[in-house]
């Protein structure tokens, strides 16, 4: 099969397109001719490599995808394959549910399937947990092996690519909000940044939710597509430089009742944007890993800070059904050949986007 890899770590330079064997569906896999993958910043932070990051080489970057079942692996054992959702009821996912020709989208959040928080419906939460593209080979090649539980079967005639941009924001944005945050319908909702995908995942999901938005943005021409997506107030950090007192005199000195931060180094201002009794959601930290903040917001507000990484099997069956139903519709920026996929990424470094890049794969 053809594929993008890289052979050791550095720069978009080493992204190799080329021949790389085919794999082979062991039990309980599946295996998946992709038609579209999309890219998310993990990609560039793995082929850029980081201390302690041990890796197969080659690797293939990629944790989205979307395309065709065209081999099964053998039957799992009986008992096997069966997951619990968080209330307690079976969620099966097993080879036999699914059939040669159908089109999937790939749940890149990958658990061990056995341990107790696997069994548990709380498979984000797994001891050996993974992500496609992140430790193990990912989505820029023609073919991949997935577990026939991280498969979602989408009608035959929704697009592979909104179905590849789609699977990993809307189900980050998803558990972030609904199931970490408790977002309700009448609460505002700041977030942070208006071009990744994520935040314009969380952009339609708080407005799904019934949430007012107020989005921080990098400039004009975001902040006028974060409004075409549902937001309601916009804010032009360019122009506010303590965008978080824009934030406060935007909600008539009362703050807002959620962030959404998933740049880390802005937390700060996160923090001050608050109203008493608040909560921060960050599932990322796309500035820095590492910085300072004043403690003092948090026990004086009683703020709480909630993280969460992707989410369960159940949450993202639940948040693709209204991806699929049209009631959140993926934002897709720009779409690159396979081979580029180092041009792609480039774009997706420079913050030149808004909403997720594609990769169209023959």
């Amino acid at each position: 099969m053809k594929a993008t890899l890289f052979r050791q770590h550095g720069g978009p330079e080493v992204l190799e397109y080329t021949d790389f064997p085919t794999p082979e569906p062991k039990a309980g896999e599946i295996l998946v001719h992709l038609r579209a993958s999309a890219l998310n910043r993990m990609d560039v932070l793995v082929r850029n490599g980081w201390t302690g990051l041990k890796l197969e080489h080659p690797h293939i970057n990629g944790a989205d995808g979307a395309g065709e079942v065209v081999a099964l692996g053998s039957p799992l054992p009986e008992g096997e394959g069966l997951r619990r959702r968080a209330d307690g009821s079976s969620l099966a996912h097993r080879v036999e549910a699914v059939r040669v020709g159908d089109r999937v989208v790939i749940n890149a959040n990958l658990g061990c399937g056995k341990c107790e928080f696997c069994q548990n419906g709380r498979d984000n939460l797994c001891r050996d947990w993974h992500l496609l593209g992140e430790t193990i080979r990912g989505t820029y090649a023609e073919y991949i092996c997935v577990p026939a539980r991280q498969l979602y079967k989408l009608p035959s005639e929704f697009d592979f690519h909104a179905a590849a941009a789609a699977a990993l924001v809307y189900q980050t944005a998803w558990h972030s909000m609904v199931k970490r945050g408790g977002v309700k319908a009448g609460e505002i909702i700041a977030i942070v940044g208006a071009g990744g995908g994520v935040n314009s995942a969380s952009i339609q999901v708080a407005k799904y939710l019934g949430a007012q938005v107020i989005v921080i943005g990098s400039n004009q021409r975001k902040l006028e597509q974060a409004e075409s997506l549902g937001a309601d107030i916009l804010i032009d950090r360019s122009k506010e430089e303590d965008w978080s007192k824009a934030v406060f005199i935007a909600t008539e000195k009362r703050g807002v009742d959620v962030v959404v931060d998933n740049v880390g180094t802005t937390f700060p201002m996160s923090l001050r944007a608050l109203k008493k009794g608040g909560r921060l959601l960050t599932v990322g930290n796309s500035g820095a890993p590492r910085f300072e903040i004043d403690n003092r917001y948090i026990f004086a507000k009683h703020l709480s800070i909630l993280g969460s990484s992707m989410s369960t099997l159940a949450d993202f069956a639940e948040v693709m059904d209204l991806v699929v139903a049209g009631k959140l519709k993926p934002i897709i920026d720009k779409t690159f050949p396979l081979k580029d996929a180092a041009a792609a990424q480039e774009r997706l470094w420079r913050g030149e986007n808004f909403g997720k890049i594609t990769l169209d794969i023959p």
